[in-house]
């Protein structure tokens, strides 16, 4: 469809907060509030601070909110140092809480299951992140299928759960450096079995996840996957792979790239998320440096208009501010605060 070059109009934006209507999901507006680590729980349970958090910005014309990325139950190389945790009684009543204070808005909420590694014989625990960055690409290769089995069992569980708990979809990580990263990227998985070499066989670890979480949660259960940015080098490699993660069970893609208007492949104007619902044919919610950059709106309304993706994550311009969907609804936008990552570290 060929979008004319005009200005848009109020009506143009307010496309941003029309429902979104699918077999297995239906949001009240267009704009998802995108995954963004907050490392703010105690010793791995949400406090009343991160329900604070998340309830601000369900109030304000968000259609969906994916939580910050939260661990499964299974062994990782990741020291808690505010990871919320997504399994254990305390951290599943407060996150029961979180919920339904969510829904209390409106809004839709999904959390962002993921796993960050696993630990192997030897490797210290150094650096910020409780890992040694020297081992970040041994992580992958060091895994048995014990380990991956173990891995997938933990994931199906926490999806179980969160459906007990009352959320509305469940996402699994690809991207944020995680395991399930690891086993996709070359640089990261130099394994010569069934999960390395051939990007389908790097993404198979990934598959197994979805398949795994598929049949705890049921076939009406809305599963997300995360995709990361560069994950194929071909419109032919990345139609492999998302094909691969639809027969798994994913029902919606997120495409997490550092600017979704650019080009995905050389000589083609496509983006990422274009691609990917494209070649899918699912959902996709776009998410890059919404709200940052001059301009972006309009272009993010042309898209919808041209059925590039269905939704918009927001990350880093709702984190500054709370009220940010209610202020682009209502014309404010010279009233939103702008990002710094010096204040995001205590905002709430």
């Amino acid at each position: 469809m060929k979008i004319p070059t005009t200005a848009l109009t109020l009506r143009d934006i307010d496309l941003l907060f029309r429902p979104f209507v699918h077999r297995k999901l239906t949001l009240p507006t267009r704009l998802v509030m995108a995954s963004m680590p907050r490392l703010f729980s105690d010793a791995g349970i949400p406090t009343s601070e991160m329900k604070l958090y998340y309830s601000r910005r369900a109030a304000h014309e968000l259609g969906l909110i994916i939580t910050e990325p939260v661990a499964v139950n299974a062994p990782s190389a990741a020291v808690d140092e505010g990871m919320a945790h997504f399994y254990g009684g305390a951290a599943l009543r407060a996150w029961k809480d979180i919920c339904r204070e969510v829904h209390g808005s409106g809004c839709r909420i999904a959390p962002m299951l993921t796993h960050a590694g696993m630990l192997h014989a030897g490797q210290s625990a150094m650096g910020p992140s409780g890992i040694d960055p020297r081992s970040l690409q041994k992580r992958a290769d060091s895994m048995s299928r014990d380990d991956i089995m173990t891995v997938a069992r933990a994931f199906a569980q926490a999806a179980r759960d969160a459906r007990a708990l009352g959320f509305d979809a469940v996402a699994v990580d690809g991207a944020s450096s995680c395991l399930v990263e690891q086993f996709i990227r070359a640089e990261t998985n130099h394994r010569h079995d069934e999960y390395g070499g051939s990007p389908k066989a790097r993404m198979r670890f990934g598959c197994e996840l979805v398949h795994a979480v598929r049949k705890a949660v049921g076939r009406r259960f809305p599963i997300i996957f995360r995709l990361p940015e560069h994950c194929a080098d071909t419109p032919a490699e990345l139609e492999e792979l998302v094909q691969c993660l639809c027969d798994s069970g994913v029902d919606i893609f997120a495409c997490a790239v550092e600017n979704l208007h650019l080009p995905a492949f050389a000589g083609s104007p496509l983006n990422m998320a274009c691609w990917v619902r494209m070649l899918s044919r699912r959902p996709v919610i776009a998410e890059g440096g919404v709200g940052l950059r001059a301009g972006s709106l309009q272009k993010l309304a042309h898209s919808l208009l041209a059925r590039e993706f269905d939704l918009v994550a927001v990350g880093r311009a709702l984190l500054a501010d709370a009220e940010w969907g209610n202020k682009v609804r209502m014309s404010r936008e010279d009233s939103i605060h702008p990002y710094s990552p010096r204040a995001a570290l205590h905002l709430f």
